[in-house]
């Protein structure tokens, strides 16, 4: 006996409807979100200029098939290269995300917003190169800082009360999905072809978080980003050409993403789309460390410090203990074995072993030179990390949102030495101390790629957000090209 199936179309999922209408219809009116989002524009295309440095990056960059150049392509920051607008996201998107140091966002489910810059860039650049062949007006860095905004919003809106990593899918499902609306609205698509696009990035078959974890940690989780910014275009680009759309892809019975992948449960929503998420949104300014991973060490740097002043070295330490919240302990707490830069820059015990021991922690600090050290493993065996139920409680406050981490050290005299941070100095609560140093950081990548001249040709224009605003997306481009 077989029970009947009504193959009558049903209308659109509400949550891909409210992304659609948000992402084609909403009027950003914050300044501050202009403004922050300005920030994230130069702190992520500097970390991509500064992944250039490491050839594990730089051998996945280029066209698909070596020597391809197309005309009025989009530009990858920092390069020579000229390709289509699916392959310059993935581009865009693997060197911003390579060495894991710009903005973040926590939550139920964590990630980084600014990944989405990689689909966004490509495809304004290309947008205003091929418009410009055609004698059609260029788009403008402002479309681009609009488009972020919303992106941040669609990816850390549905992150704010939905867990992705405990169903064991990865939060770039988020990127795309974001993507995909933002990039719609970008190309011009209709509300109907960005529903039917939205709806295909459910659809697709989303990446397992095992390369994030041990113990499989791994370089995808570099480049996971650039490919799933770079499919949200190439779906964008499909419904461009015709189509369709599955209406139901998140609510359908048996066969929708909810059933299938989030065990049946519906999302939940904190707060309706807006501009909270850019406003509040957390940046890596001073360590290239897992952001769970900040305060701890900004800790350890402060008690590395402390040693100094003491006649102490990282020897003298006989015991170290980390209270931290619970999503430290589920992504970073990690002992054994560290096979590979992506291994260490996910676990909290190596990144405070090296400001303990060398008073840094720099990008290079992952690499097997340093690795190879036997004083970072011998100082891991001695750190222990322990919850601490408030700070998972602040961790998940709307009105903090804090990533605390207090470090105890022990040493072999008996001295205890305690420091704790709630706030890394990437956090909004930080800001007027953060952004100084967010600028400078920007101006060291600059340097790494480019003359003196050249370097002031993009300061100008970067730090100047009304000039920045009104410059067609190609001419900001086209300054970081080598």
């Amino acid at each position: 006996m077989s029970s009947h199936i009504s193959n009558e179309r049903p209308a659109f999922d509400k949550v891909i409807t409210d992304i659609a209408d948000y992402a084609l219809g909403y009027e950003i009116k914050s300044d501050l979100a202009y403004e922050t989002a300005a920030y994230c524009l130069i702190d992520t295309l500097g970390c991509g200029l500064e992944a250039l440095e490491y050839p594990a990056c730089t051998k996945l960059l280029g066209p698909i098939v070596p020597g391809t150049v197309v005309p009025h392509g989009a530009r990858v920051p920092g390069t020579s290269y000229q390709l289509d607008p699916v392959q310059a996201a993935f581009n865009i998107g693997a060197i911003i995300r390579w060495l894991d140091y710009n903005d973040t966002w926590l939550a139920a489910e964590w990630g980084h917003p600014s990944d989405n810059l990689g689909g966004i860039l490509a495809v304004a650049d290309w947008v205003s190169r091929t418009g410009a062949a055609e004698g059609k007006p260029p788009l403008t860095m402002r479309h681009v800082l609009t488009a972020m905004i919303k992106a941040h919003e669609i990816q850390g809106c549905i992150a704010l009360e939905n867990s992705f990593n405990k169903v064991g899918l990865d939060h770039v499902v988020l990127v795309k999905a974001a993507s995909t609306a933002v990039v719609c609205g970008l190309l011009g698509l209709s509300r109907e072809q960005t529903l039917n696009a939205i709806s295909l990035a459910w659809v697709d078959g989303q990446s397992l978080r095992a390369y994030r974890h041990a113990p499989n940690t791994g370089s995808r989780k570099s480049w996971a980003a650039g490919d799933a910014t770079s499919r949200a275009v190439r779906l964008a680009l499909m419904v461009k050409q015709g189509e369709m759309g599955y209406p139901s892809a998140l609510t359908a019975k048996t066969w929708g993403f909810y059933d299938v992948s989030f065990k049946g449960r519906e999302f939940k929503f904190q707060r309706p789309y807006g501009s909270y998420v850019m406003e509040n949104v957390l940046f890596k300014i001073s360590f290239p460390a897992e952001f769970h991973a900040q305060t701890a060490v900004e800790a350890a740097m402060t008690l590395r410090g402390r040693l100094d002043k003491s006649g102490k070295t990282a020897e003298d330490i006989r015991k170290i203990t980390i209270l931290t919240h619970e999503a430290c302990l589920r992504i970073i707490d990690k002992r054994g074995p560290l096979s590979n830069p992506a291994d260490r820059d996910h676990c909290i015990q190596y990144m405070i072993s090296i400001p303990l021991i060398f008073g840094r922690l720099t990008a290079a600090d992952y690499e097997n030179k340093v690795a190879d050290d036997p004083r970072i493993d011998a100082l891991r065996a001695k750190v222990e990390c322990d919850e601490t139920p408030q700070f998972t409680r602040d961790y998940h406050d709307p009105e903090k949102r804090s990533i605390a981490n207090s470090l105890q050290v022990l040493l072999a005299d008996g001295t205890v030495l305690k420091e704790t941070v709630e706030y890394p100095i990437g956090h909004k609560r930080r800001r007027k101390e953060g952004m100084p140093l967010l600028v400078e950081k920007f101006k060291r990548n600059l340097a790494r790629r480019f003359g003196a001249e050249q370097q002031q040709r993009i300061l100008n224009v970067s730090l100047d957000r009304e000039k920045l605003e009104r410059m067609p997306v190609s001419e900001y481009v086209d300054l970081y090209v080598v």
